[in-house]
């Protein structure tokens, strides 16, 4: 306000429930008629999401968590992270669901355009997966042209629903291929997880559900 200069910083404001919660500040002075300054407008923004996410990407840099290719969690981080999910699930009956997608004619992008235009694929479709997830739920590349989804407190109906969002998400995703535009589509097996299972039963339905998918004509998601 002295020096009407506006500030912005990031600081961390106590929460009514308690906890503490990451905030972006603006602040700019405000004047009256004579041009003096009377007062500061704050402008305040959440980022504990934005927060949150740089502080897992840094962690799994640092341990070799990370696909190099997408910058997602790779096979070796998506393993244990089902393990909790169950674990979560046994204690608190906490459920959770599993997509496991696979790019449809990826070796068709690879033997026609070559493999920058497959690794260009794999980005479009990590891109779109990212931006299209909730914040607590955690995608993955599990291998190849293979990615998983693990969603937290679901139904089957709602694991259906976010499934078919994504895939016509990325259905509409085009690419530029010289005077041509691509198009990507993905198939998916999706399926919600029981006391009897462990990671292994898990992925293998949710991986013979997307297979199902291949068979009945691609670009679509089978529940099971």
């Amino acid at each position: 306000m002295n020096d009407r200069t506006p500030r912005e910083a990031k600081v961390f404001l106590h929460h009514k429930q308690g906890h503490r919660v990451p905030v972006h500040v603006r602040a700019t002075p405000l004047t009256d008629t004579n041009d003096q300054v009377v007062g500061a407008a704050e402008f305040f923004t959440d980022i504990s999401s934005e927060e949150t996410m740089q502080l897992r990407i840094q962690e799994l840099e640092g341990l070799a968590l990370l696909d190099s290719l997408t910058q997602l969690p790779n096979r070796h981080h998506l393993e244990p992270e089902l393990s909790s999910r169950f674990h979560e699930m046994q204690r608190l009956g906490l459920k959770f669901g599993l997509i496991f997608m696979d790019i449809d004619h990826f070796k068709t992008f690879n033997d026609t355009y070559g493999h920058d235009m497959g690794d260009t694929v794999l980005k479009v479709v990590t891109k779109t997966l990212k931006a299209s997830v909730r914040p607590f739920d955690m995608v993955g590349r599990w291998g190849g042209e293979e990615f998983i989804c693990i969603l937290r407190t679901v139904n089957s109906d709602q694991l259906l629903e976010i499934g078919n969002r994504l895939r016509l998400l990325i259905h509409k995703s085009t690419i530029q291929a010289g005077d041509k535009i691509l198009a990507v589509t993905v198939s998916k097996g999706a399926t919600m997880a029981t006391s009897q299972d462990n990671a292994e039963s898990l992925i293998k339905r949710a991986d013979s559900l997307m297979y199902a998918s291949k068979k009945n004509g691609r670009d679509r998601v089978t529940l099971g």
